[in-house]
């Protein structure tokens, strides 16, 4: 069995913002073919997914690979539902590395999440010393806003 990408090469995340990747964190894409999965089972093409891990500036993703829509029972086991039922869900049938030819790009995270959750995102994946750097510039556009302001109400 070929080994995964990222058990030859352990995997970074993005920090490099001047070679973005072909795919961002939270895009939602369908697979373009076959891919074997961890388990021992395959997804086919047209499986559903969304990028949750970006490697070495998009050479790979992990992409969470999601199954037909189910809901829990009582006991815990899964059965399978509509997405217009209550409390169900599209089922995970995987978490693989997946590589760029591999995917097509169903709705970006852009698309599909606001700004502030964008943001948030982003902040959880930066160290402590660039969420800093992050704090402040907000800070320092707050102030600006409140300048114009004075300066605006200044007859």
């Amino acid at each position: 069995m070929k080994p995964r990408l990222h058990e030859q090469n352990p995997p970074s995340r993005v920090k490099d913002w001047t070679a973005m990747s072909k795919f961002q964190l939270f895009d939602a894409v369908n697979l373009t073919e076959e891919i074997a999965l961890a388990d021992g089972g395959v997804a086919p093409p047209e499986t559903a997914g969304a990028i949750v891990e970006v490697f070495k500036n998009g050479e790979a993703y992990l992409v969470e690979l999601f199954g037909g829509w189910v809901k829990a029972e009582v006991g815990g086991d899964f059965v399978a539902a509509t997405q217009d039922e209550p409390e169900s869900f599209m089922e995970t049938i995987g978490v693989e590395t997946v590589y760029p030819h591999q995917l097509q790009l169903v709705k970006s995270a852009s698309e599909m999440m606001g700004v502030r959750e964008r943001l948030q995102s982003i902040l959880d994946n930066l160290s402590e010393d660039l969420v800093a750097e992050v704090c402040d510039f907000a800070e320092f556009l707050q102030e600006k806003k409140q300048k114009v302001r004075a300066c605006e109400s200044i007859p």
